[in-house]
């Protein structure tokens, strides 16, 4: 299928494929020291304002979706008479709702996530329970994912505890070791007719948010089968966040008695489809954030707290809109790892001032999204088993890039220690990273 897109992978994708990988070396002091302290305070009046933007245009588009009945039978003031033309005005105007829509409540899934940072407000209260409110619309379960999200974040692309997108390796797919894998094993496990992968997609777009708080899905690999996010005895959780786990279940259930006391009809006219799609867009980002050929692994003995943070993309998904929309999620994601309590709305200035400072260790990429997303999903299929710095390898059993052990060989002679590397990282970043 790729042959028929052509080459689609940005510039800096394809700058990346022709380096070989060094970790950063910079510091974290370094990179703090590189933004400005204002950038880091909020701003309750901004906070306030864009949850009252969205819950404004949710209920806008509510307005404008129940109009689009009467305005059929009156043949849209007259202007659309023609039976096909007016259904497919209709049609077209509900898929419009859908979109925008969908749109519109993947922001308020933004929102809540930043609640649960503590960067919506000043007042931790205040966050709660806005994020609660706004992830229980959705169906979230806010203090479950809010607990796995931040360990996400103190571990992020470490094969130990990393609680997101945590690559599969060889052994999970039965391959044979590297040394004797031929062809047709790797044909035999990854093979498969393009229509087949797009379906894959579609599991994974449509009911992969699910499927990841049911099943732990490309969780982290410490925890058991059946770990879930619904469980206040999941091992996902410390002891303490118990009682707060029934508090998301109990909220899901009565946002569920809701929609089934708003009756079927409305509720499939009006959220199912935007819901869906917005389960999409949350998949798509946070999949793109840390899914990518050129983006590095690590394990123990090469992970802190700075590689992990600097092993993800900032990509332009869905251009203005995305930015407008998801609140610089994705265009500023490198940012939210290393300054995870600084609001989004500084985003941008945020990413200029440490790109000054990681230089070519800054990750960005201009593909297309949707090309992105097949890329990464056609691509990033397993790890091997051993390396500190492991890279994806593709249904070839190829990793598209390599680690230039030299460069890491001079890093580790110069002194540098991942545990006292982390002891700096958490020392400076503790306090940005506690839960409440």
């Amino acid at each position: 299928m790729v042959w028929l897109l052509g080459n689609l992978d940005g510039p800096e994708y394809q700058a990346r494929l022709k380096k070989p990988f060094s970790p950063p070396t910079v510091t974290l002091k370094q990179i703090h020291d590189a933004v400005p302290k204002h950038l880091l305070k909020l701003s309750n009046t901004k906070g306030v304002a864009y949850v009252c933007r969205d819950i404004t245009f949710t209920l806008l588009l509510f307005k404008l979706a129940s109009m689009i009945g009467p305005g059929y039978e009156s043949d849209f003031g007259g202007y659309v008479t023609g039976p096909w033309q007016k259904s497919l005005v209709k049609t077209s105007m509900w898929l419009m709702y859908y979109w925008l829509q969908s749109l519109v409540w993947a922001g308020i899934f933004c929102l809540g996530h930043d609640a649960g940072h503590g960067t919506l407000f000043t007042n931790n209260k205040a966050n709660n329970i806005v994020g609660f409110i706004l992830h229980t619309y959705l169906l979230i379960p806010y203090y479950a994912w809010r607990s796995t999200h931040h360990a996400h974040h103190k571990a992020t692309a470490s094969m130990e505890r990393d609680e997101n997108y945590v690559p599969y390796t060889r052994s999970e797919y039965n391959l044979p070791e590297e040394k004797k894998a031929t062809k047709f094993d790797y044909a035999e496990v990854f093979e498969e007719t393009p229509l087949f992968t797009l379906f894959r997609m579609f599991i994974m777009q449509g009911f992969g948010w699910w499927i990841y708080l049911t099943k732990n899905t490309m969780g982290s690999k410490m925890y058991p089968p059946g770990t879930n996010h619904f469980d206040p005895e999941s091992p996902l959780f410390k002891q303490e966040q118990r009682n707060s786990i029934i508090i998301s279940n109990v909220s899901l259930a009565c946002m569920s008695a809701l929609l089934i006391w708003v009756g079927p009809g409305l509720v499939l006219k009006y959220y199912v489809a935007p819901y869906l799609l917005t389960n999409h867009w949350i998949v798509m980002f946070t999949y793109l954030h840390h899914s990518d050929p050129t983006m590095p692994h690590y394990r123990k003995a090469e992970w802190s707290f700075l590689r992990g943070a600097a092993a993800t993309v900032d990509r332009p998904l869905m251009g203005w809109m995305g930015r407008f929309f998801f609140h610089n999620i994705s265009h500023d994601h490198v940012a939210h790892h290393f300054f995870i309590k600084a609001p989004f709305y500084n985003g941008p200035q945020i990413t200029n001032a440490i790109k000054t400072v990681l230089k070519d260790d800054y990750n960005y990429d201009s593909t297309p999204p949707w090309y992105a997303l097949y890329r990464s999903f056609t691509e990033c299929l397993f790890i091997e088993e051993e390396g500190d710095i492991i890279f994806y390898k593709n249904k070839h059993g190829v990793a598209v890039r390599e680690v230039q052990q030299k460069a890491v060989q001079e890093i580790k002679e110069s002194g540098w220690d991942p545990e006292e590397q982390d002891k700096l990282d958490g020392g400076r970043s503790g306090a940005e990273l506690k839960l409440d």
